[in-house]
C-alpha cells in the first residue's frame, strides 16, 4: 500500500464515534431540506417568494388558458410583387408567393455500396475487424506483468475521497474507524485483482444498399402549379381493316380536298389574318386587349408621338401661323398651302369614299375605303388619323365589303356609323377597338344595294341612339340601337315618278329611285333633303311616309352632295356629275347660282366659319374654293391637289377649328393643305373696334346676296 493512503486513512480514524456523528449530522441536514416541517393546518413552513415583476393576477386569471394560434405564412415575404408577363403584354400581379423559411439544411453523405467508394470502405472495415482479435489476446498480458499510471490513479482517487470524508466528520468513535478499515481492505483486493477486459462491440452488418455515412431528414420537393398537372387521356380502340376499307378512306379524302378547293374559289378576296387581328394599331405595338391600354403600350404610344412631332415640328408647330404674303398682290385670289400626305400601304388600292371629322378631338378624322367600280369591289377598310401623327393611323379596322360612308356621333365621339358596300350598316367603338364592329345590321333589315350615306340624328324619347341611312335601293331606314341590337324601320321609299315597267299579265308596276344623299335640318328635326340617282332632289319629313313635301328637278345626272348650310336655315347646296354646282334656297324651285366646273364634280362641302365659303373638288384631281361675299361668279382658288394621271379628286371636308381642308382621292391618299388668308377674309374693322363674328353677322350676310338674285315676284313659302 503506498504510504501516503495509509496516512491519510489514520487521520480520518480520529475516534470511535467521530464517524458515525458526522455522517448522522449529515443526513439529518439532508431530511430536513428534503422534508420541511409542517404545522397542524398542513401548511407548510417555508414561504412562497414573489418575483418583483411578477403581475398581479386573480385565480381565474391564473387559470384562464391562453390560446395561441401558429400559421404557415411567412410574415416576411414580399407583397404586392408586379412582373412583365410576355405573353399577354403586360404587367401582372404575382400571387402565389412562396412561405416556405429555411432555417437549416445539411447535406447527406449516403454512397451506395456497389459504388467504387462503396467497395473501399467495405475492404477497409474487413481488414480492421481481422486485426482487432490480436490485439486482444495481447492486452491481459501486458496488464498482468506491468501496472499502468492509470491504476495507480484510481488508487489515489478513493484514498483522497476518504481522508476528505474523515476531515469533514471530525474525530469519531470506533464504528466509524471500522468502515474505514473495510472500505481501505475492498480498495486493496480490487489492486490485486485486475477488472476482465470487455470484448469489443461489432457493429452489426447494413441492412440496406447504402453504407451508413451520415443521417439527415428527407426534404421533399415544393409542388408548384406547373407541376400539377392532369395524366394524358387515353383510350381503348380495336377495328378491322381490310382493302376495301383504306380504298374508301382514301377516296373520302379525295373529295374531300376538291370541295375545299371549289369553296376557296367561290370566296371572294378576304382580308389577311393579319388586318383581321389588328384592332387598334401603333406603328410598333399591337395589342389585343383595347379596353385599356397596357402600360408598355402607352409609354410605346408616347415614345411615337414625340417622335412624330420632332420629325415634322416645323409643320405642326408653326402650320397655324402660316400665311401667304403674295396674296395681297394677287387681288382676290388665293392659293392652298400643302401640309401634310396621308398615306397607308394596305390601302394604295382602295379609293376614298368617305371623310368624317371627330366633333371632339379637332385634330382626329375617319376615313373610309372601298370602291365605286362595280367589276372591282372586294374589302374595305376603316382608319382614323391625326394631325399629330401623319405617318400611321391611330386606329386601323377591316371589313369584308367597302365602307361607303360613316359620320361621328356629335354626343359620343367614340361612336361611329359605318355603312357598307354590301347594304349592311354597323357601328363601332372605339374604346374598346375591336377588329369586328360592336353592332351590325342582320340579314333581314339590311339594304339591297350600297348604303351611300348616313347620319346620326338626336336621341329618341327612350334614350336609345339612332341613325339614317340611304341606299340605292330606295329606301331611307331609321337604326335604333335597342338592348344591344339595331332595331330598324323604313321612314321613307323613293319612288321615280313616271317611270313605269311592263309587269307580268300587262301590269304596270312602279319602280323605286335610288337614293345617292342626304343631309338633315340643323335646326327641324323632321325636315330632311335626299338627292337621287335620277338628279331630283326630295324634301321629305320624318312623319309623312307615303308623299314628299316638294320635288327639286335639280342636275340631269346622279346629286353625289346635298348639304344644308350651317348658319343660314334655307339655303343648302348640291353637286352633280353633270359638271355643276347649284345653291338653292328650299322655298324656291329655281337654284339661286348655278357654277359650271367644266367636269363632273365628287364632293362639295360648306366651311364651319363662314356662311359664303364653300369648296368643291373635281375628278380632274383639282380643288376650288368659293367664297360668295367676295365673288359670286367664279371660284377664288382652283388648284391642282393631284398630279397623277389616272387620278381622281373624291370627297373634301372643312377642319372645324382651322382653316385647313383634307382632299382625298382614288389612290387612297388623303392630301391636308391651308387656306390663304384670301380665302378666309374677315369683316374690317371700324375705328379700331373688334367686330364680332357670330352667327347673326353670318347669316345676315348671305341673306344680303340671296336677296340680289331672288326674283322679285316669286312668293317666298316658310
Amino acid at each position: 500500500m503506498p504510504p501516503k493512503a495509509a496516512d491519510r486513512r489514520r487521520q480520518g480514524q480520529g475516534g470511535p464515534s467521530g464517524g458515525k456523528a458526522g455522517k448522522a449530522g449529515k443526513g439529518k441536514k439532508k431530511d430536513e431540506d428534503e422534508f420541511p416541517e409542517t404545522g397542524e393546518d398542513g401548511s407548510t413552513g417555508r414561504a412562497a417568494v414573489r418575483s418583483p415583476d411578477q403581475l398581479e393576477l386573480t385565480e381565474a386569471e391564473l387559470k384562464q388558458e391562453i390560446i395561441r394560434t401558429l400559421s404557415a405564412d411567412n410574415p416576411h415575404v414580399p407583397r404586392d410583387i408586379v412582373r412583365f408577363n410576355f405573353k399577354e403584354r403586360a404587367y401582372k400581379l404575382v400571387d402565389d408567393m412562396d412561405h416556405t423559411a429555411v432555417h437549416f439544411t445539411l447535406n447527406g453523405y449516403l454512397i451506395h455500396k456497389d459504388s467504387d467508394e462503396g467497395r473501399r470502405q467495405s475492404i477497409r472495415s474487413c481488414a480492421e475487424a481481422e486485426e482487432t482479435p490480436a490485439e486482444e489476446e495481447k492486452a491481459p498480458v501486458e496488464a498482468a506483468t506491468e501496472p499502468t499510471e492509470e491504476a495507480e490513479t484510481k488508487d489515489e482517487e478513493p484514498t483522497e475521497g476518504a481522508e476528505a470524508e474523515g476531515e469533514g466528520e471530525g474525530e469519531g468513535g470506533e464504528e466509524g474507524g471500522g468502515e474505514g478499515e473495510q472500505e481501505a481492505e475492498a480498495a486493496e483486493a480490487a489492486e490485486e485483482e485486475p477488472p476482465p477486459q470487455k470484448p469489443p462491440e461489432r457493429k452489426l452488418a447494413n441492412q440496406f444498399n447504402f453504407i451508413e455515412r451520415g443521417s439527415t431528414t428527407y426534404q421533399y420537393p415544393l409542388r408548384e402549379k406547373g407541376l400539377q398537372t392532369d395524366p394524358a387521356p387515353f383510350e381503348t380502340f380495336s377495328d378491322n381493316v381490310n382493302l376495301w376499307f383504306i380504298y374508301d378512306s382514301y377516296v373520302e379524302e379525295l373529295e374531300r380536298m376538291e370541295k375545299a378547293k371549289e369553296k376557296e374559289k367561290a370566296k371572294p378576296v378576304a382580308v389577311k389574318k393579319e388586318d383581321q387581328k389588328t384592332g387598334r394599331k401603333l406603328s410598333v405595338v399591337e395589342l389585343p386587349h383595347v379596353d385599356s391600354l397596357s402600360m408598355v403600350a402607352r409609354a410605346a404610344k408616347i415614345a411615337e408621338r414625340m417622335v412624330n412631332l420632332n420629325t415634322y415640328d416645323d409643320i405642326a408647330q408653326d402650320f397655324k401661323y402660316f400665311e401667304d404674303a403674295s396674296d395681297e398682290y394677287r387681288g382676290q385670289k388665293g392659293t392652298l398651302l400643302p401640309l401634310w400626305k396621308f398615306q397607308y400601304e394596305k390601302t394604295k388600292k382602295l379609293a376614298v369614299t368617305a371623310l368624317s371629322w371627330n366633333p371632339k378631338y379637332k385634330d382626329l378624322f375617319a376615313v373610309g375605303y372601298g370602291s365605286y367600280d362595280f367589276m372591282k369591289q372586294g374589302h374595305g377598310m376603316l382608319l382614323l388619323y391625326t394631325l399629330k401623327n401623319p405617318s400611321f393611323p391611330e386606329y386601323s379596322f377591316s371589313s369584308e365589303s367597302g365602307v361607303m360612308c360613316l359620320d361621328f356621333h356629335s354626343d359620343h365621339p367614340h361612336v361611329l356609323a359605318v355603312g357598307f358596300y354590301d347594304g349592311h350598316v354597323a357601328i363601332y367603338n372605339l374604346k374598346r377597338a375591336s377588329p369586328q364592329p360592336s353592332y351590325k345590321s342582320s340579314k333581314s333589315g339590311k339594304h339591297t344595294e350600297p348604303v351611300w350615306q348616313v347620319k346620326w340624328q338626336k336621341d329618341d324619347m327612350d334614350g336609345n341612339r339612332n341613325f339614317f341611312s340611304v341606299s340605292s335601293d330606295g329606301r331611307i331606314v331609321s337604326w335604333t340601337l335597342v338592348k344591344n341590337e339595331l332595331v330598324h324601320m323604313d321612314v321613307i321609299k323613293l319612288s321615280a315618278d313616271e317611270t313605269t315597267m311592263q309587269g307580268p299579265e300587262g301590269l304596270q308596276l312602279q319602280t323605286l329611285g335610288s337614293g345617292i344623299s342626304f343631309d338633315f335640318h340643323k335646326k327641324i328635326d323632321y325636315l330632311f333633303l335626299v338627292g337621287t340617282e335620277e338628279g331630283k332632289i326630295y324634301k321629305c319629313s320624318k312623319s309623312y311616309s307615303s308623299q314628299f313635301l316638294d320635288v327639286f328637278e335639280a342636275h340631269h345626272m346622279a346629286v353625289d352632295t346635298v348639304s344644308w348650310n350651317p348658319f343660314h336655315l334655307k339655303v343648302f347646296i348640291s353637286c352633280s356629275s353633270d359638271w355643276t354646282v347649284k345653291i338653292w334656297d328650299h322655298t324656291i324651285k329655281t337654284p339661286l347660282f348655278v357654277y359650271d366646273l367644266a367636269t363632273a364634280v365628287g364632293d362639295v362641302a360648306w366651311s364651319p366659319y363662314s356662311s359664303t365659303v364653300f369648296a368643291a373638288v373635281t375628278i380632274d384631281g383639282q380643288a376650288h374654293v368659293f367664297d360668295l361675299n367676295v365673288n359670286k361668279l367664279e371660284p377664288l382658288c382652283s388648284q391642282l391637289v393631284v398630279t397623277r394621271k389616272k387620278n381622281k379628286t373624291t370627297h373634301v371636308q372643312f377642319n372645324p377649328a382651322d382653316p385647313v381642308i383634307i382632299v382625298g382621292d382614288e389612290r387612297g391618299l388623303i392630301t391636308c393643305l391651308k387656306l390663304s388668308p384670301n380665302l378666309r377674309k374677315k369683316p374690317k374693322e371700324k375705328k379700331g373696334q373688334e367686330v364680332k363674328k357670330g352667327p347673326e353677322e353670318e347669316i345676315a350676310k348671305l341673306e344680303k346676296l340671296l336677296s340680289l338674285v331672288r326674283q322679285p315676284g316669286k312668293k317666298e313659302e316658310e
